[in-house]
């Protein structure tokens, strides 16, 4: 177990996918904010169009 352990720390053969999971993860998050934040400036957007139409 106590080889185990050093051997497993220096060990960087998964790391990338790690760090791509990582990025994935930051990129959703960020194009879904943003999609929430424009979907709802643009509700809002279409509302005032509206009300100004009527």
């Amino acid at each position: 177990m106590c080889r185990l352990l050093p051997q497993l720390w220096h060990d960087e053969a998964g790391q990338d996918i790690a760090e791509y999971a990582v990025m994935l993860a930051v990129i959703l998050v960020l194009v879904v904010g943003t999609i929430r934040l424009v979907g709802s400036n643009a509700n809002n957007a279409f509302s005032s169009v509206a009300s100004t139409l009527q």
